[in-house]
């Protein structure tokens, strides 16, 4: 049920265009009434209401409204699509492919994450929801979106920039999380060898404060924190690797010193199991720091894809999005499930109502 008092709108951004992003876009808004009211698009009016036509498939398609301000979303009816046009062309374009790549494709989905971001930072919405873009069409699209690998590092990087920072000093992690299990990561993405020279003292220990800031707003108390070893058996002591011994568990020991309640170094094939919390049986962990990116994401979207939501803490923004691509092979069936993008909707409100 939504906040009636909410005073901002809650912006989604429509993700590639030749994606799914903007269909799951139109499911939402017709079948969760309550949850994305007060919200808008913003993206390109033709690619929705495209989007609505796939999805009425031959019944009464969902009318798409072009808004001319950010406020007119809170004042919208429910079961129409309210869409602010992120970047007008001289002329008005054909939607592009399905399911290609495209430079269009990603300049459009950059430009609408960034028209979006620099709403939120500016604070005339009270939360950014992303769909699903392409990260090799956003690096086709050039500069500046070739040089950022997805969503995470683009809006990290529009933040410091609001703030006055280089980017080094607003760091940001990634939380995955569905309604049984909560993972953040140490790094994002890079490659395997990257990722583990990432696993160094200062970045565990900023995982570890960054995670415990986060989830104690969210949570009301401090979280429990289940920290995962990098090494199979975290290392059995020493005979595997000594990264727990030299570097994670260190860090835990400084994290605790600052109220942080955090394992020691786990077995990373068990903890995920630990963590986990099911009907009348809680997890032991309220989260769980991975040390990259598949040792994390892979039990999250075992447990299910469709209802995982992707957030990213330490922005001074509120962001989350839907826990999957853009499916091209999708595109344009009218198939692709929005409840991964309803449950981020969710998410994203309840977290702007705390930030309040």
């Amino acid at each position: 049920m939504i906040d009636t008092a909410m005073k901002l709108p809650i912006a989604i951004t429509q993700g590639d265009p030749a994606g799914i992003g903007p269909e799951i876009i139109v499911k939402a808004f017709r079948d969760a009434l309550d949850d994305t009211r007060g919200c808008f698009v913003v993206g390109d009016v033709l690619t929705l209401r495209r989007a609505a036509r796939v999805v009425a498939g031959g019944h009464v398609v969902m009318p798409v409204v072009l808004l001319s301000e950010v406020r007119e979303a809170l004042l919208c009816p429910p079961r129409c699509v309210p869409v602010l046009q992120a970047d007008a062309p001289a002329e008005p374009l054909q939607p592009v492919p399905f399911g290609q790549l495209s430079a269009r494709a990603g300049q459009m989905a950059g430009d609408s994450v960034v028209w979006a971001a620099n709403a939120a930072l500016r604070g005339e919405v009270a939360a950014l929801v992303t769909a699903p873009l392409n990260k090799a069409a956003l690096s086709l699209a050039g500069a500046p979106y070739s040089a950022f690998p997805g969503h995470t590092e683009l809006l990290q990087s529009l933040a410091a920039a609001h703030l006055g920072l280089e980017v080094n000093q607003c760091p940001v992690r990634m939380m995955l999380a569905n309604d049984e299990l909560r993972v953040v990561l140490v790094s994002i993405h890079m490659s395997m060898r990257e990722a583990l020279a990432a696993v160094t003292f200062d970045n565990v220990l900023q995982s570890l404060l960054i995670t415990h800031r986060s989830l104690s707003a969210l949570l009301g108390r401090a979280p429990r924190i289940g920290v995962a070893a990098l090494n199979p058996h975290a290392g059995e002591g020493g005979l595997f690797g000594t990264e727990e011994h030299d570097i994670i568990a260190p860090a835990v020991a400084v994290a605790r010193l600052q109220g942080v309640n955090a394992s020691e170094p786990q077995a990373p094939d068990t903890i995920f199991m630990r963590a986990r919390s099911q009907p009348g049986r809680p997890g032991e962990f309220d989260v769980v720091l991975a040390m990259y990116h598949d040792q994390g994401l892979i039990p999250v979207k075992y447990l299910g894809v469709d209802k995982g939501v992707n957030v990213t803490l330490g922005l001074p923004l509120v962001r989350t999005s839907p826990d999957h691509g853009t499916a091209f092979d999708l595109a344009g069936t009218g198939r692709a499930d929005a409840t991964s993008l309803i449950e981020a909707v969710r998410m994203a409100r309840l977290l702007a109502s705390q930030r309040d």
